[in-house]
């Protein structure tokens, strides 16, 4: 009997247990409607205090930690500049921090000065008249889990079947609402200097790798017309000096030369100068006098008489 009682004790917890979970993961917006439309901004122009982040968006919620006990009654933003499914989750760009005051209000210099303190810098964003958005329940910690399963997919697709411009994704937390807000003008007033600095940097990282690989691809075709060039006159000799070869051959055999000294023999181009000086000799030394080898007569040879 008390076996019973006590196994009956635990389906009990076990149930109330699983309708308390259950209970919560409802409360947190689990079936909740996301509504995605276009219209104005549902915030002014606004002053925040951040800090600027590179790595991935799940690491965010030290910084809101951090911005929250500093500021615990102010609402929190995060702007997110990346793309998780197209750039790495370690060059994931983002921001976060508190906003500190919102339309014509300025804030307290004392609170600035608070902020600056523990490292956050401070930056303002415009109001924008057209924006993609929705909102979702803050009810509990696991609203944030759930909005970004069900909100994030929801919008994207919104933006990329109509086609639009929008960028970069925000997030406000402001009572028991988060805010998905994507601008459709003035984007490039969301981007704080940091992210504009890192926007520049990449720029001409890439500008350089393109001049690289177009000095690269310039000296192949250099090379390629070199030795092209080196090619077609390398040719253009071989052939002008066959004729040439083919007529000093004509010749050698016209002069009365015998077989062994022909070029078609074997001879060297050595052997043909030798005979072409052997044969003006004689003309240099009759001052230029026309002399025939019938007129001058056998060429005498050392160790002769």
């Amino acid at each position: 009997m008390s076996e019973f009682i006590l196994l009956a004790l635990i389906s009990f917890l076990f149930l109330f247990l699983l309708l308390t979970v259950l209970g919560v993961v409802l409360y947190s917006g689990l079936f909740t409607e996301v509504i995605i439309r276009t219209g104005s901004s549902p915030i002014k122009n606004i002053t925040i205090a951040y800090k600027f982040k590179q790595g991935s968006y799940k690491d965010s919620g030290a910084v809101f930690t951090e911005s929250c006990s500093i500021g615990p009654k102010l609402s929190s933003i995060g702007v997110y500049y990346d793309d998780p499914k197209q750039v790495p989750a370690e060059k994931c760009r983002y921001i976060a921090g508190s906003v500190l005051s919102e339309g014509e209000e300025k804030p307290s210099e004392e609170l600035l000065k608070l902020y600056e303190k523990y490292g956050f810098k401070i930056f303002s964003f415009p109001a924008v008249t057209h924006v993609v958005m929705t909102t979702f329940p803050h009810n509990t910690f696991l609203s944030i889990f759930l909005a970004n399963w069900r909100v994030y997919p929801q919008m994207g697709s919104y933006i990329k079947e109509r086609k639009l411009c929008a960028h970069p994704f925000l997030e406000l937390y402001r009572g028991d609402l988060i805010y998905y807000i994507c601008p459709l003008a003035r984007q490039g007033d969301f981007y704080v200097p940091e992210m504009r600095e890192t926007e520049r940097r990449q720029k001409e990282k890439e500008e350089d790798s393109e001049d690289r690989q177009t000095d690269i691809t310039g000296a192949d075709s250099v090379s390629d017309i070199t030795e092209s060039r080196e090619t077609s006159m390398a040719t253009s000799v071989a052939t002008s000096v066959a004729p040439q070869e083919q007529e000093d051959d004509n010749r050698s055999d016209g002069s009365g030369k015998g077989s062994s000294d022909s070029v078609g023999s074997g001879s060297s181009f050595e052997d043909l100068d030798l005979e072409v000086i052997e044969e003006v000799e004689p003309a240099v030394v009759n001052k230029g006098h026309d002399v025939t080898s019938e007129e001058q007569g056998p060429i005498p040879v050392e160790g002769e008489e």
